[in-house]
């Protein structure tokens, strides 16, 4: 079964905790702090993988996690770090945030890895903590916690054409010819799974990548059959060329193929239905003389007033092939020479809880409350009992705006700031 796309849950490593302990040692009747830091938590990494053209494996296991970090130890030991987990995936997968769809990492043109979890800081030990007024810190800085997200992978693959028609029409056959790609060619009534890519190689070392897009059905806009598996695919294509059966050897309409294919490009993407276009009329040395004119003039009268240049071929005799190759060569290099690079919409750096909402309220007369997740993420990182700890409070309530905040709401002097079973006397 082909795979293109997957659902996964990603963990990056939680921060090892600090460690409290106290030298404990002969004739040192009172040792000072020596608890160690914890250990930093692993990253969680994608790389790209040349020898993956699937996500298959990604169908069978949905679950990723980077190791956390140790906590530390006695005698100042630090404790160790978690190891990264590298995903390795195929050139060309879109990394997007499952709840928004937006793009975390595009996988393709020299983007070949990316940390997109960094695992948390190790927390500080105890003795870090010790000063002139308190020598004896019986607190440490617990380990940053892991990052996660639920991820969709959806690999578009990269190639300059995209071959597209409906199964049979003789695209396998077509690439088997003009490029290096080796596809399995049969006479199936039904699509191929994997779509094929390969080099077209022509003269004075010209060439380009093209891609046997898997057949397509009507309906496969709306996911019918393998649709919009498929459709992914021709997102990062320039050019579109439609292969179409010209001689009708099953009882296909060409005229039709080609509509139908063109709504559902329409349909799922209205830029794709915008692409160049190009049509290449196969199987054309099974018909002879009048029939074969017939049906070659029927297709260029309907689609080239459209701008849509039409070259009757055979993929087995290779008929017309030369030709369609230097004119797509030639297409090709008068088109923005950019690759289609999926830009990033999704911030990771504002997963912390620098961006998380909170509010302050006026619940009384001099009592006011200060809630939310960022406040409560906070006081989760920050020992309050420390001088360090006490100044970067205060610094985060100045920095974000929460002493302002309780000012524009008429605090006074001595009245009682409560923050999640804390509380606190305001002073200037």
């Amino acid at each position: 079964m082909f795979a293109d796309s997957a659902k996964i849950y990603i963990r990056s490593g939680k921060g090892g905790d600090g460690h409290v302990s106290f030298r404990r040692e002969i004739f040192v009747p009172a040792g000072g702090p020596d608890g160690g830091d914890g250990g930093k938590g692993g990253d969680l990494i994608f790389e790209v993988d040349d020898n993956l053209n699937t996500l298959t494996d990604y169908r069978f296991i949905k679950k990723y996690s980077a190791e956390d970090g140790e906590s530390g130890g006695k005698k100042n030991c630090h404790g160790k770090n978690g190891s990264d987990l590298v995903l390795k995936v195929p050139e060309g997968t879109v990394i997007k945030d499952t709840e928004s769809g937006k793009v975390i990492a595009d996988m393709s043109h020299g983007n070949r890895r990316e940390v997109i979890l960094k695992g948390g800081r190790g927390g500080k030990g105890n003795q870090h903590y010790a000063t002139a007024t308190m020598q004896v810190p019986k607190y440490a800085q617990p380990g940053q916690k892991a990052r996660d997200l639920n991820v969709t992978l959806e690999l578009k693959v990269i190639a300059d054409v995209g071959l597209v028609g409906f199964p049979n029409v003789g695209k396998s056959t077509f690439l088997s010819r003009v490029t290096n790609a080796k596809p399995k060619i049969a006479n199936y009534h039904f699509t191929t799974l994997n779509p094929n890519l390969g080099v077209v190689d022509l003269e004075n070392g010209n060439g380009f990548v093209i891609a046997d897009i898997p057949g397509l059905i009507e309906g496969a806009s709306q996911g019918i059959g393998l649709g919009h598996e498929f459709l992914r695919h021709i997102e990062r294509t320039k050019v579109i060329v439609h292969m179409v059966d010209a001689a009708g050897v099953e009882g296909r309409d060409p005229l039709a193929d080609i509509e139908t294919i063109n709504s559902e490009l329409k349909a799922y993407n209205e830029e794709l239905s915008g692409k160049p276009q190009v049509i290449a009329a196969n199987k054309l040395d099974i018909l002879y003389g009048e029939e074969e004119e017939e049906a070659v003039n029927l297709l260029k009268e309907t689609f080239e007033p459209q701008g849509i240049k039409v070259f009757p071929i055979s993929a087995v005799s290779g008929k017309g092939v030369r030709e369609l190759l230097f004119y797509l060569k030639e297409l090709l290099d008068s088109l923005p020479s950019e690759p289609l690079v999926f830009e990033k919409e999704f911030d990771l750096n504002n997963m912390g809880f620098g961006n998380e909402p909170y509010t302050v309220v006026k619940e009384d007369e001099h009592l006011y409350v200060v809630e939310g997740p960022r406040i409560e993420r906070m006081l989760g990182y920050t020992n309050l009992d420390s001088e360090k700890g006490f100044e970067f409070f205060q610094r985060f309530l100045k920095e974000n705006g929460i002493l302002e905040e309780l000012e524009a709401l008429d605090i006074e002097e001595g009245d009682t700031v409560k923050m999640y079973g804390l509380q606190f006397d305001y002073y200037k």
